[in-house]
């Protein structure tokens, strides 16, 4: 783990300065009143045991009160100014990290399972924050705690002040070194752990059906069990040194009371301390380590909030394109020759693609499941970067062009795009964040929505469960290709857009996105509704195997004829 990983994502949160002196400072009180009210009582207690008159007493009285409720006042306080300090920081960091993850290459966010960027964005964000409450400010606490109570100890009785010392430094230094060693490794390993379950359990989550059908649901639940067992593993193999810290600091605290006992009787034989300093000397202790206690545990979430920063700056530190320029080509057209497309780090499944597309042109991509049909959008679209041949849009290089002006020439809408737990008219806002109400119903539409939308308890101010939970999969693909639609990208590539639907209603959306004016590039299981497509792409085997209109592959491939006539006998 890069060294400095901790300091600079806690630089991020922005803390404010003075927010968290104050937080220290009231943590302090609360603390030191917690030590003044055992020296206080053990004052009162030996003081009384003499039956002196009771007004001699009445202050203490009043005292141990007086520090009895500003312990849990100053301690709610400081709760209140902390948590405070530490939401502030994560939402700063959050929202830093939002805007680079806008602006971040494509290929950072390909790498990642969703799962697992959702608990970057999420608990690693979090568990970054937590080492303000959690770390920082414990640390900050005891030292400033103990060195006070130290000074006070030694204005009683120096030999027990120094013993005291020594035994703070053994609970508050020792044992959390100890504590932390341990979990330099634990917490790196729990933390994946963790991640990697947050990401399967989602994946089970959101596509039980389809893992059901590929008969990957078994696998995919047996890689949660084995996360699962790695997070105990991980947690049982901290649990050893964490009791070892814990044991540490009590034994600290009896060698500070017995000392206390074995300087302070003879001291009182010599006349040198009196009785009733003798119980304040010895009780104190008790308190003084209140503080001390917290810090084994602060050494681990220091531990563990090192190693979410590290994941979490792995994606502030991802390549970013630069910011759009005022002469940055944004236009069509989009021409690829011999494009190879492929994920990162593995063979390209589609080879020797060549493409065409403008304005008031349509291509249909078809072929077997399989075949790289996504995976060949997903490239045109410069998602994915091409593992061979070129890609230009308006004469330039994709490769070469920053992403805004990529993104103003070409929408793509993908079958697995995220649906936002908020109304249907933000959602289609997404596409164009200045889309009116008018737009908006129209846009539905015309993907055959109109029914739907007259259905809704509030219309367009309707709220869709996250990721459209709440609706069928049929609506939540058509909502999906309106955003596409809004959209002002003079090139339209579309990812099965017909999937959930009947034929009927699918072959009237393919049909109109085929007729739309702008490029359109459709990818389809769908073959009846491509009598509108300018030019059919037939992909099997890795790379286009037949292209031209529908009726001519009708005439001359007879595969594609097959299975048209399959299409339409199950129709």
């Amino acid at each position: 783990m890069t060294r400095g990983t901790l300091r600079r994502a806690v630089r991020l949160l922005d803390l404010d300065p003075r927010r968290f002196a104050l937080a220290l400072l009231l943590g302090t009180l609360a603390f030191g009143c917690a030590v003044a009210l055992a020296a206080v009582s053990a004052w009162l207690i030996a003081r009384a045991s003499q039956m002196p008159p009771v007004l001699q007493l009445s202050v203490a009285t009043v005292a141990v009160r007086a520090f009895g409720i500003g312990r849990g006042v100053l301690r709610y306080l400081e709760r209140l100014v902390s948590h405070d300090v530490a939401l502030r920081g994560m939402t700063d960091l959050r929202t830093t990290l939002y805007d680079r993850l806008a602006v971040a290459r494509p290929e950072t966010l390909l790498r990642v399972r969703r799962g697992d960027l959702l608990a970057r964005v999420g608990a690693d964000v979090d568990a970054v924050g937590d080492v303000v409450v959690r770390g920082l400010l414990p640390a900050g606490v005891a030292i400033t705690l103990g060195a006070g109570t130290v000074l006070a100890m030694c204005a009683f009785w120096p030999p027990a002040g120094l013993a005291l010392g020594v035994c703070l430094v053994l609970a508050g230094v020792v044992a959390p070194a100890i504590a932390a060693r341990a979990a330099r490794s634990t917490e790196q390993r729990a933390l994946e752990s963790r991640a990697d379950m947050t990401a399967t359990a989602l994946g089970l989550l959101d596509d039980a059906g389809p893992l059901l059908v590929g008969g990957r649901a078994s696998t995919e639940l047996a890689t949660l069990r084995d996360a699962d067992r790695r997070l105990a593993a991980a947690t049982d193999a901290g649990a050893g040194p964490a009791a070892i810290a814990a044991g540490i600091g009590q034994l600290a605290v009896g060698a500070a009371m017995l000392a206390a006992l074995l300087t302070g009787v003879p001291a009182v034989g010599a006349g040198l301390l009196s009785p009733v300093e003798l119980a304040v000397i010895v009780l104190t202790p008790l308190a003084a380590f209140e503080a001390t206690a917290l810090l084994p545990a602060a050494a681990i979430q220091v531990q563990r909030s090192r190693a979410a920063a590290a994941r979490v700056l792995a994606l502030l530190d991802a390549p970013t394109d630069p910011p759009p320029t005022d002469d940055s080509p944004g236009r069509p057209p989009l021409v690829a020759t011999d494009l190879a497309a492929g994920w990162p780090g593995a063979p390209p499944v589609v080879t020797e693609l060549a493409l065409d597309l403008r304005p008031g042109r349509s291509v249909a991509i078809v072929g077997p499941s399989g075949s790289g049909k996504t995976t060949t959008l997903l490239t045109l679209a410069g998602l994915l970067p091409r593992q061979a041949g070129t890609l230009t849009l308006d004469g330039h290089d994709v490769d070469h062009l920053d992403r805004h002006a990529v993104a103003a020439a070409v929408v793509v809408g993908t079958e697995d795009a995220h649906v936002f737990g908020t109304t249907v008219l933000e959602n289609l806002r997404v596409g164009r964040g200045d889309l009116t109400a008018t737009e908006a119903t129209d846009v539905l539409a015309r993907v055959g929505l109109a029914e739907w939308l007259v259905g809704l308890p509030d219309g367009l101010d309707t709220v869709v469960g996250p990721d459209a939970r709440t609706v069928s999969g049929g609506e939540r693909r058509r909502l999906l290709v309106a955003r596409a639609l809004v959209s002002p990208a003079p090139l339209l590539l579309v990812d099965e857009p017909a999937e959930h639907l009947d034929p009927e209603r699918a072959d009237a959306l393919v049909t109109d996105l085929l007729n739309d004016p702008r490029g359109v590039v459709v990818v389809t299981h769908r073959l009846s509704a491509l009598p509108a497509a300018d030019e059919v792409l037939l992909l099997d085997g890795g790379r286009v195997v037949a292209r031209g209109a529908h009726a001519e592959l009708l005439a001359t491939v007879p595969d594609y004829r097959d299975a048209w006539e399959r299409e339409r006998a199950t129709d």
